[in-house]
């Protein structure tokens, strides 16, 4: 059974390549999508308004999972080496598993052995100036995050959240119940009986795992999916059945306590930023 694959049918993943090269100096990255920065060679130091600086002096990948402004400073002399893209999963939506990862996530490449195809690929063709080039990257890029979580979780290269819940045998089955029936009223004791556990077992161990409870999880689980629906032009009625509400009231109640906004607010607000980033693309 392949566990990442609910993330991948219910949210969009769209990588854009935006620099190859030599950095020497600065750079800020703005705050509207995730990033994905591969340090080939050099020293790279990366700064945030409310963090200290994060020196990295060996290749290296630094993916900032969820929108975060951040600089990327290069020694002026000889510079860092870098790939960079925008990763958007969902972006501006509830997705769990983006949500569960540490910003930023930051791995050495001689740690990643089974991505260095890719990356070797990924290098060749960023400074290879060939036709299509663009899309090449794009895409290379996407492949690239597929095999990041694919690794951190068959590698355990999290020590929490969504990806080590997915890794383990009984808490995965708990998940995967919740990913393939959203609409399921589900109880403690029924999630429980998926994991082969006791109700209180269950509980305090996902809580321990995953870093929230289960009706949490499923309750963002839920919310996702209903903002992808919504995306799609579905109504909320059918909204509200499809994710286990009893009617469109309750979904929007819990959407607004979550999200902060009705769900009518936040497709307006979303489908907002999806044409100014047209518009800024074009």
């Amino acid at each position: 059974m392949d566990l990442l694959a609910p993330y991948f049918e219910r949210f969009s993943l769209s990588a854009r390549m935006f620099y190859s090269g030599l950095l020497c100096g600065s750079t800020e990255e703005n705050e509207h999508t995730g990033h994905l920065h591969v340090l080939r060679k050099g020293k790279l130091t990366v700064t945030r308004p409310d963090a200290r600086p994060l020196v990295i002096d060996t290749p290296s990948i630094v993916f900032f999972p969820r929108p975060r402004l951040h600089r990327l400073h290069g020694p002026e002399e000889e510079g860092a080496e870098l790939v960079c893209a925008t990763i958007e999963f969902g972006a501006g939506m509830l997705n769990p598993l983006i949500a569960s990862l540490p910003e930023p996530l930051v791995l050495p490449l001689d740690a990643l052995p089974e991505l260095e195809p890719t990356l070797q690929l990924l290098f060749s063709e960023a400074f290879s100036g060939l036709p299509g080039r663009q899309a090449a990257m794009d895409r290379l890029f996407e492949y690239l995050f597929v095999l990041l979580m694919r690794s951190a979780m068959k590698e355990h290269r999290i020590d929490s959240g969504v990806l080590v819940g997915l890794s383990d045998l009984r808490l995965g089955k708990a998940i995967e119940a919740m990913h393939k029936h959203p609409e399921t009223s589900w109880s403690l004791e029924q999630l429980a009986q998926c994991a082969g556990m006791s109700r209180a077992r269950f509980a305090a161990y996902f809580r321990q795992v995953v870093g929230m409870t289960p009706f949490d999880y499923l309750t963002d689980w839920r919310l996702g999916v209903a903002q992808t629906m919504l995306r799609n032009g579905t109504s909320l009625r059918l909204i509200a059945a499809a994710v286990g509400y009893a009617n469109a009231t309750a979904l929007t109640r819990i959407f607004t306590q979550r999200i902060g906004m009705s769900p009518s607010e936040w497709l307006a607000r979303s489908q907002l930023h999806s044409a100014s980033d047209v518009s800024l693309s074009s």
